[in-house]
């Protein structure tokens, strides 16, 4: 029976948004919790350029350590062989593999300088580029796919299947799609070629989660495995990507949706992560967040109170004890407190991870990547990235070939 999948691309699509940023001890944090929530796939960056490359190596390493659980990497290059050829020496196993499909992205991007036969050629030769090189799993993504027509869609799929394509990403690049108009096509174009359409969709319209759900259904319609694209928080270009959690959420309690989950989804670790990347991001959570907002489980008017005084159920679909625990970090604690960071001395250092009863695997690496991680991103390190540090420095190490190599 076909299965919903999801492919987490906040450290690809989520670290381009408009005036934030995540470190690559950050992006590695990201990995980590998608392990943690059983996601199947974390698109983790661009391996074809020069400063991605120590951060993709830590990345590997960590992941034949156990670090990420059963979480897949992959790598996003352009559709294009050179920048498969420079990512496929650093042992990623999948890959996505993005060109643009739409006559208006012809005209108004390319400006002549490829066609429709250009841009075949150009997408099969990158797919057998890393196919020739290893990976087990190849997507490739009609970027503005949602204005490419129908027949030219269903060419460029085959195309990419014949090459050895595994799946082929339909990309509502500037969030004009619609519920019912995906459905219909992730339908039909899953049924022409064959082989799971993933969902890449953004939020112009507010209709990135609908749409996401809507376009996997028909993927499920046409005896296909759906593969949604998501970003922790929703964060993303513009007004951003399609919510994890509000896609997850949406497939375990909305009316009418018969599907199964594939992957071993443990929403317990969904408010720590939520709340750890509007810190790392430096984005605020909206009071109505789905699931992890302040207000996601807030009553105040009289009639909604008496209901969940009685029985919670009464105003609310599920039970936010299922999201997990609120984080409570040292580094927050009210008071007299002692901190470990770039500056902390090793007083400090074994302080802090006796108070968090932590053990490091190696306590001088550990210490060194304390100070060196907190100078990344700039502010207080929290309880889960001081567990990764002391569980996995040698891993973690490669992230600083320079200071540490």
């Amino acid at each position: 029976m076909p299965q919903i999948h999801f492919l987490d691309v906040t450290n690809r699509d989520g670290v381009q948004t408009a005036r934030t940023g995540l470190s690559k001890f950050g992006k590695t944090m990201v990995n980590r919790y998608l392990g943690r929530l059983g996601v199947a796939q974390s698109e983790i960056g661009f391996p074809f350029l020069f400063h991605e490359v120590p951060y993709v190596r830590a990345q590997v390493a960590l992941a034949e350590a156990g670090a990420f659980g059963g979480l897949r990497l992959s790598g996003w290059c352009r559709g294009v062989a050179a920048d498969v050829e420079k990512a496929v020496p650093l042992g990623l196993a999948h890959y996505n593999l993005s060109i643009s499909t739409s006559e208006y992205m012809i005209a108004n991007k390319f400006r002549g300088r490829l066609d429709r036969a250009a841009i075949v050629t150009e997408m099969v030769a990158a797919v057998r580029a890393a196919k020739d090189g290893g990976a087990a799993t190849v997507g490739v993504n009609a970027e503005d796919g949602s204005r490419t027509d129908d027949g030219f869609l269903t060419e460029f799929a085959l195309a990419a299947k014949e090459a050895g394509a595994d799946r082929v990403r339909y990309c509502d690049t500037i969030g004009g799609d619609t519920p019912g108009r995906i459905r219909e096509r992730f339908a039909a174009l899953a049924a022409a070629v064959g082989m799971p359409v993933e969902t890449h969709c953004h939020n112009d319209l507010g209709l990135a989660v609908a749409n996401s759900i809507s376009g996997a259904l028909g993927d499920l319609e046409a005896g296909q495995d759906a593969w949604i694209n998501t970003c922790v928080n929703g964060v993303g270009e513009r007004a951003g990507n399609a919510d994890l959690l509000s896609c997850i959420l949406a497939f375990r309690h909305g009316f009418g949706l018969d599907a199964d989950i594939g992957d071993p989804i443990d929403l317990s670790w969904a408010r720590r992560f939520a709340l750890w990347a509007s810190y790392a991001l430096g984005q605020p959570l909206p009071y109505n967040q789905v699931g992890t907002g302040r207000n996601a489980f807030a009553h105040e008017s009289g009639i909604h109170a008496d209901g969940a005084l009685k029985d919670h159920g009464n105003y609310e679909l599920y039970d936010e004890g299922t999201l997990g625990p609120f984080p409570d970090d040292w580094h927050a604690r009210e008071g007299r407190v002692v901190l470990t960071g770039e500056y902390g001395g090793k007083a400090g250092f074994r302080h802090v991870m006796d108070g968090l009863g932590i053990e490091p695997v190696d306590e001088g690496l550990s210490f060194k990547l304390v100070q060196l991680c907190n100078a990344m991103t700039g502010r207080p390190l929290t309880d889960d990235e001081l567990r990764l540090i002391a569980e996995y420095p040698r891993e973690l190490a490669l992230l600083f070939p320079a200071e540490l190599g």
